[in-house]
This record gives structure tokens, C-alpha cells and sequence, in this order.
């Protein structure tokens, strides 16, 4: 920790909040003052409409630009998924609802557009701020966010970042802090961050987990009592801040850091040996990537292998599809990377919330229900056997198994496979090497596949659940839609219904069923999955110290008991307090509390 200077007579004080983001930091506070512009009001004539609406738009797009430069940024520090909540954020920019509503105070009040979208915006973060949950309230502190930004690119206020000049690593205090700010915050001067309102489900808590940054919510009026350049010590675990901490107290906390360091080289000690229960179950545990530069995790964290290899990075942010040779080298050098290890690579996933500059003009009016995945490849044949023949033809470099997903029906598979069995025959004509027997397998991701996983299981090497869109079909919930966004239950006993029938058509099939959705890497829900019958999981490289030590300190007997109760249980909130406890009950040194 860094140190800060204390005068003998300043008492201690605590300020007492919730810990979202685990972590203890110490150095001097950086109070960060509210975000203001100064919103002009006036009346415009008639002919000034159409300008004034332009410049709306206009700066639409700019904003949109702002968040997609800070998205990719924020894609080289963590995982895409917590980069591409930004993706909502651009949501909201697009929503015609809120549009509308600007141009027609616009059009007619004849009120400047400025004006008109503080009025727009008010009304929407106050509606979300008076509901109850607590997820749609934290929406209220994206949209106002949002809001900001739009507006700075209106006024033509590009005021300078308040953190931008930081001389010293500090702990920022502030009211609240913006998800954008956030993913910003330069790990070498901001050591943690603590605000007066805020919750665990906030964007802002998220990016904090995301980046390793320890973080306290909900201190009330902190901002307002704390000032800069004051001595503090921010403690992530038990959500406290402290003013002028003790001697006595920076010993204690020396000793929980040390504690918390011995635990993850504890973890990491972990990465020579096999992910295997106390009564010698062996749980497969492997890696999902997204890039060719997250091979390195694959050693560093101990896996077993890729579990998943995303594709689309080949394909977005491109004008054009890449060839075949540029998929090839790529899918060749992963598998030589990995030595002969599994890497299961996913065809093309495209479609809801990624679309490639190629196809900027494909839309539709519900992509998550259209044309997407294997829908999309198989009405794009000419680029999906380019990727096919890749694919083949790097499976000569090593272990590689081919995973198509989203796949409905059996016709689906069938023209997916017979597109396979083309590229299988041009190869050999051409005489490019290419292994025969490579397996292949189908993303169970619908609650349609789930259903025919027993004809499915008779034409495939092997199944992967996909949780994510299982979820989201399974419980028809679109988690980027805030209003309903809570209903996403994993633990939704129906879901988990879906999941065990899928595993118990894999059994009688004799062919594996792996996990490679997010539940893989939650650890209060490995358990569960384990009891369920899942003995290959797959998530992000840095979960898998925790979920091996979990692996490692429980009987598989418990867990099929854990997973019986869950599939009796009537709710999801159910199943998830008897996964929280069981976990703590058998690895309480995990701190699973939030």
C-alpha cells in the first residue's frame, strides 16, 4: 500500500459502505466533484427546426464514436463481456423512443435540443430511480451518463477529464462515478475509488471488478465530508473507508492483505494440478478466449485447454471478410501455441449485438430471434466454407474440434455439415492436408436444441452448453433491457431442467457435454453444475484458480444432493441462496458474499 503522512492528533473515522470490488488500497482522497453543464434555455423560429435536429443527430453519432473508441480501450485491460457493456450504453443512443421524443419537443415547443433532451432525460432517470429494484435504478446512472456525454458534444463542452492530471496514485472519492470514467481510470494513479451511492449491480462496480480496482458504494455523503489530499485506507472486502488510519489499523489490514495474498498464491499453486474432487471426480476445466494474445492465459492459469475459441474479432471492425489464408494462419498458430491441447473453435457467431462494418446494412427489426450464428453463416455459404476450410485446414497443427452455434433443428446441422463435407472434398482435390476424423460438435443454446439434444447427440462428437442464450431464450428475457433485465435467473428451475436433459442425452449417446456459458466461471453455481452432471467447463482463464479450488474442496456427492434440491426448487432465488450456501459452507475463504 502506499503510504500517506498522519498527524498524531487526527482521530480516526470511519465511513461505513458496501464492499462491491474486493481489495485494500491506501493513499491520499481525490474528491471528484459532480459533472455539470450548464444547460441553455431558449426558444428557436421556425426555420432553425431542421438545423437544430441535425446537430442532435450529429451528436449522436459522435457519442456513439466516444463510446466505441473507449469500449475498445477498455477490450484490452478485460474480458469483452464487461468491454461490451458499453454495447447498452449504445443502445440507449439508439433508442427511437427517447429520439423521438427530443425532436418533438424540438418541433413542437421550438425549444433548443439541448433543452429538450435534459427534459427527455430527466424524465426517464427519474422514472428509473423511483423503482424499487435495484438493477433499474443503477440504469438511471448509465443513461445520465449518457445524457452528459450527448450533451458535451451539443455544447461543445470538451472540459478535461478531473483525473487526467493525477501526480500520485490516489483513492478517488466522489457522489458517483460514471461507467465511461470508470473504464478509464489509469491503474497506475487511481488505487481505488469509493462513492456515496451506488450498488454491486451498478455498470461502475462491474468495470471496478473487471480492472482489479478496490471499490466501496453507498457512503451517503462521503464526497461532501472527505477532501483531497487527505490520508485515507479503502477496504473492498467489508466496505469501509477510513480517515487518518491508525497504526493499529494499518497493521490489522497488513495482516488481511497478507492473508488474501497467501490465498491467491494458494490459487496459484494450483495450476500444475487437476481439477478433481475430494472423492476423485475429474472436472475438466478449460479456457474461452477471444483473441490469439489470451493463449498465454491458457498456461498462466492452469487450464486444460480452449474450451472456446470466439472468431468474430476476424470478422468485426472490417470491411471486408478475411480470406481464408488470414483464418488459417491464425487458427494454426493458436493450435501450436497450445501444444497439442484442446481448442475448440466456434464458426461465426454474428448477429444481436455485433455485425461486421462488411454488413453495416443488414438490419432487422429483432436480430435476436433472426438471421444470427449458423442462420447467418448458412445464408452466407461462400464465407462460411472459407472459414470451414481454415478451419480443416489447420486442424493438422493440433487438437482442434469444430463447434457450431446456436444451432434449432437437425436440418440446421445437416446443411451445416454437408457445407463441411463440401470443403472436406475440395481439400482433397487440391491436396491440402486436413484431419479426417475431426470431431465436431453443436452449441445447445436454445431451448428448441435442449429438447432434440437426443437426436442432435446421435449426429455430433460432443454438445456445449451455452447458458447465456439459454437464459435469455429459455426465460424469453433480453438482459440488456433494463426493465426486465432482472428476470435473467441461471439458476431459473426451468433452465436448469433444460441443462440436466441436455446432459442426460449426451450420456446415452456416449458423447461429452462441456459448460462454456458464464455460469462456468460463477463459483457459487460450479456445484450445481457439477451435481447436474457437467464434467467440462470452460470459462474466462483468470476464474479458473477459484473454480479448481472449488473443484477441489468438494465431494461429488454433495453436489448431485445440491443438484436434486435445485431441480425440486420452485424458484431461481431459491436455488441460488442453497448454491451460496452451500459454497460458503464448504469454501469459506472464497468471501462469496456479494
Amino acid at each position: 500500500m502506499a503510504s500517506v503522512s498522519r498527524e498524531p492528533d487526527q482521530a480516526e473515522s470511519i465511513f461505513r459502505g458496501i464492499g462491491v470490488s474486493p481489495g485494500v488500497c491506501q493513499g491520499p482522497a481525490v474528491v471528484v466533484g459532480p459533472r455539470v453543464l450548464k444547460i441553455p434555455e431558449y426558444r428557436i423560429e421556425s426555420h432553425d427546426v431542421a438545423p437544430e435536429v441535425q446537430r442532435f443527430k450529429q451528436a449522436l453519432v459522435a457519442t456513439r464514436e466516444e463510446l466505441q473508441k473507449i469500449k475498445q480501450e477498455l477490450s484490452q485491460r478485460v474480458e469483452a463481456s464487461e468491454a461490451g457493456i458499453f454495447e447498452s450504453h449504445m443502445l440507449v443512443l439508439e433508442d427511437q423512443a427517447i429520439i423521438d421524443e427530443v425532436v418533438h419537443l424540438v418541433e413542437k415547443e421550438q425549444i433548443n435540443v439541448a433543452l429538450a433532451l435534459d427534459r427527455t432525460a430527466q424524465k426517464y432517470i427519474s422514472a428509473l430511480e423511483a423503482v424499487k429494484d435495484d438493477y433499474l435504478r443503477e440504469r438511471a446512472s448509465d443513461l445520465r451518463d449518457i445524457a452528459f456525454r450527448v450533451h458535451s458534444h451539443l455544447l461543445s463542452d470538451r472540459s478535461d477529464n478531473p483525473l487526467d492530471d493525477l501526480q500520485e496514485p490516489s483513492i478517488i472519492i466522489g457522489h458517483d462515478l460514471s461507467p465511461s470514467m470508470t473504464a478509464l481510470f489509469d491503474r497506475e494513479t487511481v488505487l481505488g475509488f469509493a462513492t456515496d451511492v451506488g450498488s454491486p449491480t451498478s455498470h461502475t462496480t462491474i468495470l471496478a471488478r473487471s480492472l482489479q480496482l478496490p471499490a466501496v458504494v453507498g457512503l451517503h455523503d462521503a464526497s461532501h465530508r472527505l477532501k483531497s489530499g487527505q490520508p485515507l485506507l479503502l477496504d473492498g472486502y467489508g466496505g469501509a473507508v477510513i480517515l487518518h488510519p491508525s497504526k493499529q489499523t494499518l497493521y490489522e489490514y497488513g495482516n488481511l492483505q497478507r492473508h488474501h495474498r497467501d490465498f491467491a498464491d494458494e490459487l496459484t499453486s494450483l495450476r500444475e494440478l487437476p481439477g478433481q474432487t475430494l472423492d476423485s471426480e475429474t472436472i475438466r476445466l478449460m479456457a474461452n478466449i477471444d483473441h490469439p494474445k489470451e493463449v498465454g492465459d491458457v498456461d498462466r492459469f492452469g487450464a486444460e485447454g480452449v474450451g472456446l475459441f470466439r472468431t468474430e474479432y476476424l470478422f468485426l471492425n472490417c470491411t471486408e471478410f478475411p480470406d481464408e489464408e488470414r483464418q488459417y494462419q491464425t487458427y494454426r498458430q493458436v493450435a501450436a501455441d497450445l501444444e497439442r491441447r484442446p481448442l475448440i473453435i466456434r464458426t461465426l457467431d454474428l448477429g444481436t449485438d455485433k455485425m461486421p462494418a462488411a454488413l453495416t446494412q443488414f438490419e432487422e427489426s429483432n436480430p435476436a430471434l433472426g438471421v444470427r450464428a449458423i442462420r447467418f453463416c448458412l445464408q452466407h455459404q461462400d464465407m462460411f466454407k472459407c472459414q470451414l476450410r481454415a478451419i480443416l485446414r489447420a486442424s493438422v497443427h493440433g487438437q482442434i474440434y469444430l463447434l457450431y452455434p446456436l444451432i434449432s433443428s437437425i436440418q440446421e446441422l445437416r446443411d451445416a455439415n454437408q457445407l463441411l463435407e463440401t470443403c472436406r472434398q475440395e481439400l482433397q482435390r487440391e491436396n491440402l492436408p486436413f484431419d479426417g476424423k475431426i470431431k465436431v460438435g453443436v452449441m445447445i443454446e436454445t431451448p428448441a436444441a435442449a429438447m432434440i439434444a437426443d437426436a442432435l447427440a446421435r449426429e455430433v462428437d460432443f454438445f456445449s452448453i451455452g447458458t447465456n442464450d439459454l437464459i435469455q431464450y429459455g426465460a424469453a428475457v433480453d438482459r440488456t433491457n433494463e426493465r426486465v433485465a432482472h428476470l435473467y435467473e441461471p439458476t431459473h428451475p426451468g433452465i436448469l431442467r433444460l441443462i440436466r436433459h441436455t446432459i442426460q442425452a449426451g450420456r446415452q449417446a456416449d458423447i461429452p457435454v462441456g459448460l462454456c456459458g458464464e455460469m462456468a466461471g460463477y463459483p457459487t453455481l460450479v456445484p450445481l453444475l457439477i451435481g447436474l452432471g457437467i464434467r467440462h467447463l470452460s470459462t474466462s482463464a483468470p476464474l479458473i484458480p477459484t473454480v479448481k479450488h472449488l473443484v477441489r474442496k468438494l465431494k461429488l456427492t454433495q453436489a448431485q444432493e445440491l443438484a436434486e434440491q435445485a431441480l425440486a426448487a420452485q424458484s431461481g432465488g431459491k436455488v441460488m441462496e442453497a448454491c451460496r450456501e452451500f459454497t460458503a459452507r464448504i469454501a469459506p475463504e472464497l468471501d462469496i458474499g456479494h
